[in-house]
């Protein structure tokens, strides 16, 4: 059972000033009365305590878990706390640019949507919803390989650009099919999860047997129906269909079934990105998959600036995991990051208030980054720099 907690009448007020400025009233109504009803949300992590609420058990687990102790989960966040700023004064900062390109597509904020699985078991309407509110804030979409709206659904719901990700399953044919779907579509580049030969040990989800849904993308293809009753069913699910096998000599097999770029998600060394940059790929994700998979890897924050060193500005690199308000985001950048995806928080957005919630947690975001860029003298991205933050990080 889906509930969602949606604005209702009282405070016409503000309601018609909120729509004047072309946005709702971020106001939480409680299950029951309290002093908590009309409680004003400020900050991301306040959209994941609306999800706990919103969400079934099983499904809060599945969003929120990482691997095994869930160090590399911890870390992820905590990293960030260790790094601080070194800003600059009398910089005149009366107007504040943070747009920028990627791979030639011009969006409002280094800010991206990260490819996050199953968006209708945190909203009916799932991926659509997350798709229509990257395009009313003009960032860029990644859409899940196991996302639970078709691939045409989303291409036909926005005009937000779209990246698609993209498991290889042991079927490759399979593989195949979608990333031609995606071209046919009109998404613009793959992004290749690397990372996965086998599905992490996600405790949570062997303890609540986490049940893959149908994915429609799939119908007539390959069944996500997996009887397991020792645990989690979308492990099973993974381990019968992800190809452990497929390594670096494979990347010539997907660039002979595509026109798009290729971006490879999963790299945490400087070992992997001068192979990514050997094999050809247009750029590169540092990423620990959001601590699902390997725990006790680096946090992602303390591996960016290796990869960085080691790519030397030849391909952009994008960083994913533990963003949680803007002054991460500036960290990432300052650290060579060309921009940053944001996962949970955008479904924990779209678990709460849907759509809005999505947009309310881009623009969260984006406010909080222009402000930190404006008190650390930086009116436009190219101004933020390593000299920005404090040495020794990590």
């Amino acid at each position: 059972m889906f509930i969602h907690k949606n604005t209702c009448k009282p405070r016409q007020a503000l309601s018609d000033l909120s729509t004047s400025l072309n946005r709702a009233p971020d106001v939480f109504f409680a299950p029951t009365a309290s002093a908590d009803q009309y409680q004003l949300r400020v900050n991301l992590n306040e959209y994941q305590q609306l999800a706990r609420q919103a969400l079934p058990k099983m499904y809060y687990d599945y969003f929120t878990g990482g691997s095994e102790d869930q160090h590399a989960l911890r870390e992820n966040t905590e990293a960030f706390k260790r790094i601080t700023f070194r800003p600059r004064i009398l910089v005149d900062v009366s107007k504040i640019d943070m747009s920028t390109t990627i791979l030639g597509y011009k969006t409002s904020a280094p800010i991206m949507i990260a490819p996050t699985a199953m968006h209708k078991l945190a909203h009916p309407q799932g991926e659509v919803l997350t798709a229509k509110a990257a395009g009313a804030c003009n960032v860029i979409m990644g859409l899940s390989f196991m996302s639970t709206c078709t691939i045409e659904e989303v291409a036909s719901s926005c005009n937000a650009v779209r990246f698609f990700q993209l498991y290889v399953y042991k079927r490759r044919e399979i593989s195949a099919l979608m990333v031609k779907r995606a071209e046919a579509n009109g998404f613009k580049a793959i992004l290749l999860t690397a990372d996965t030969p086998k599905l992490g040990r996600r405790e949570a989800d062997i303890k609540n047997k986490m049940i893959a849904p149908q994915l429609k993308n799939f119908e007539g293809l390959v069944s996500t129906k997996v009887e397991d009753d020792e645990g989690s069913n979308l492990e099973a699910f993974a381990a019968r269909s992800f190809d452990p096998s497929f390594s670096w000599k494979d990347i010539a097999w997907l660039r002979s079934i595509t026109k798009l770029p290729i971006l490879i998600k999963g790299v945490l060394t400087r070992e992997d990105a001068i192979k990514a940059m050997e094999v050809g790929v247009e750029g590169i994700i540092v990423s620990n998959h959001g601590a699902r998979q390997l725990d006790y890897v680096p946090a992602t924050i303390d591996a960016l600036e290796e990869v960085v060193l080691a790519v030397k500005g030849r391909k952009p690199v994008i960083f994913d995991g533990g963003i949680r308000r803007g002054t991460d985001v500036f960290k990432a950048l300052a650290l060579g990051a060309q921009a940053v995806m944001i996962g949970r928080p955008v479904v924990y957005g779209l678990a709460a208030k849907g759509e809005y919630g999505v947009r309310r947690v881009i623009e969260m975001l984006k406010d909080e980054l222009e402000l930190t860029m404006a008190l650390s003298g930086c009116p436009t991205l190219t101004h933020i720099t390593r000299n920005h933050l404090t040495h020794g990080h990590g």
